[in-house]
């Protein structure tokens, strides 16, 4: 795991004590384990940055030590925007994105963003491992990066926004709102709104200085990125479902042992489940909390919901199928089969 400089410069002091004493001398030199640096945006206190903790200890168990993994959180190696190319390039070895982040790169990683429709529990619980899943990730390698983990991280949306709640469809008539990506921005632009799209690091000094209006994000990142302090209304809204998804250089992948990739594999399933269980955690305390730091929180109703669909719905699928033709047919249909 990530070490401290004081850490790092006691070790070496001791390395060159022994090697004062001639204690070390006759004993072969130990593998050098492979560094594994691993880059993503979320701040320490966001569930999914903590299952991020949790599969890196155990990628290092797993690996017998073999994968030296260092997590570099809250965009402290590369930011958000330069995580996809910098694990192309090698620059690093791994990171960690939301899918949505690869936008016209890849557009068809979208497909859980289409508007009140993929939010079932059974559906992304079951993701990884799916069909869908797969042709993902083979699509993944293509562009370069190798997929090794799928993390769900919300199916529970906030819009939040200051002096009224953003409740109906004509509520966000002229609201500058934090957006996503021209895809999913789409249905955002169908309601009248003025998204500007931003990673989620961005946010809040977008509102805090009026950049921006009102937020999207998940519910449990409006709690821990705060945006209780320069928000006082929020609307939970079952909106869309959100992986942060985890991946790796291709070519530092084929350099590991057949061990180090089990490791890595049986890591990644772990850490899907994991997942699961805290963002379900999550977002049924987040409301809780963002009241308590009174915020004015609302929940959609169905017809609530439904009306958002309705002129949602149509502007995403419409931009969805223009970016992505046949491979987007191919990945709906599979997207369908998962739970069949």
């Amino acid at each position: 795991m990530k070490k401290s400089f004081s850490t790092i410069v006691a070790g070496a002091a001791l390395a060159a004590g022994l090697g004062a004493a001639g204690l070390g001398a006759a004993s072969a030199p130990a593998a050098a384990a492979e560094e594994m640096r691993c880059s993503h945006q979320l701040p320490p206190t966001h569930h999914i940055a903590q299952v991020i903790d949790r599969w890196a200890a155990e990628v290092e168990s797993l690996s017998n030590g073999e994968i030296d993994v260092q997590i570099f959180g809250a965009n402290s190696l590369v930011g958000a925007k330069e995580n996809i190319v910098s694990v192309a390039k090698g620059s690093i070895e791994c990171a960690f994105s939301v899918n949505f982040q690869w936008g016209k790169t890849l557009p068809i990683m979208n497909v859980t963003l289409r508007p009140y429709a993929v939010t079932s529990l059974e559906t992304l619980a079951n993701w990884p491992g799916s069909e869908a899943a797969a042709f993902l990730e083979d699509k993944l390698l293509e562009k370069g990066v190798r997929n090794v983990t799928w993390l769900f991280t919300t199916r529970m949306s906030a819009f939040t926004s200051k002096g009224g709640a953003l409740l109906e469809p004509q509520d966000f008539e002229g609201v500058k709102i934090r957006g996503l990506n021209p895809t999913v921005d789409a249905g955002l632009m169908a309601l009248g709104a003025a998204p500007s799209a931003m990673s989620g690091s961005k946010v809040y000094q977008a509102l805090s200085t009026g950049v921006i209006d009102a937020g999207l994000t998940d519910i449990s990142a409006a709690w821990s990125r705060k945006y209780y302090e320069v928000q006082d209304h929020v609307v939970a809204s079952p909106l869309f479902s959100v992986f942060f998804h985890g991946y790796v250089n291709p070519s530092w992948y084929d350099g590991l042992s057949d061990a180090a990739k089990a490791a890595l594999q049986a890591a990644g399933e772990k850490a899907a489940v994991w997942a699961v269980e805290e963002t379900e955690k999550a977002a049924g305390a987040a409301p809780f909390q963002l009241a308590g730091k009174n915020m004015t929180v609302r929940i959609h109703t169905a017809d609530q919901a439904a009306a958002m669909e309705a002129i949602m719905g149509p502007a995403f699928d419409k931009a969805f199928a223009e970016s992505t033709g046949a491979d987007g047919e191919t990945v709906l249909d599979l997207v369908a089969k998962i739970n069949q």
